[in-house]
């Protein structure tokens, strides 16, 4: 196969993938954030916001990522008018500080991630032992409280390979993006089969080793991380 392709200055193949990494650290960051916020919502005492948080997570997870991506361009920026970067003369577009659709496919990620994180996080919760936040309780302390130093701590711990699962599933899930103009690794292999069809297969094969090299790390020291940090029971 030819894959001297790769090294043509008209196509920027360590760039894509750069765009994909980015994509997915701040992705990643912020689902964890807003999943965890859900977990605590959908065992929470207060029936409102379990109610929210289960709905949330119902409706968000079986609607097709692409129609997340799409209505954040379309609706949010499209028919709303609203923008989450600013661009000013001279500088890359496609960088993070910049680029409107690279936040715009960021948002939809996190929004869509997240409710696979709540998931996790709350399977880890039920690991941890009842008598646990009863005694908590006992002690005077609020359902904040509990959760923060008693349940969470250990409920993330019990799921680490999960949260590893659903980490490298949003690294392969940001080739949505490219629905929405933002350059990353699926851009760049369609790009690839536009101006080069006699490469097909080694466009194919070196898009995918790309990934794994990216996907196959995370695997193994999230699984090494939770044989090391997990709670024995």
């Amino acid at each position: 196969m030819d894959f001297s392709f790769l090294t043509d200055p008209r196509y920027d193949f360590l760039g894509a993938f750069w765009m994909t990494i980015q994509l997915s650290f701040w992705s990643a960051l912020g689902a964890f954030v807003l999943g965890v916020v859900l977990a605590a919502m959908r065992v929470s005492p207060v029936p409102l916001m379990r109610g929210f948080g289960t709905a949330y997570v119902n409706i968000v997870r079986n609607i097709p990522l692409t129609v997340i991506i799409i209505v954040m361009s379309q609706v949010i920026a499209g028919t709303l008018g609203l923008r989450l970067a600013v661009r000013e003369p001279g500088v890359n577009p496609q960088g993070f500080l910049d680029s409107q659709n690279f936040r715009l496919a960021v948002l939809g990620f996190i929004l869509y991630t997240a409710t696979f994180v709540c998931e996790a996080v709350r399977s880890g919760i039920n690991t941890v032992p009842p008598g646990q936040a009863e005694a908590a309780r006992a002690i005077g302390l609020r359902f904040t409280q509990v959760l923060g130093i008693v349940i969470l701590p250990q409920a993330i711990r019990a799921v680490i390979a999960p949260l590893g699962s659903v980490l490298i599933a949003l690294i392969k899930n940001t080739t949505v993006a490219s629905a929405i103009g933002v350059f990353e690794a699926a851009a760049l292999m369609n790009l690839y089969i536009e101006n080069e069809a006699d490469k097909f297969p080694a466009t194919f094969l070196a898009i995918a080793v790309g990934f794994v090299i990216i996907t196959l790390p995370i695997g193994l020291l999230f699984g090494a991380w939770a044989k090391k940090v997990g709670v024995k029971r």
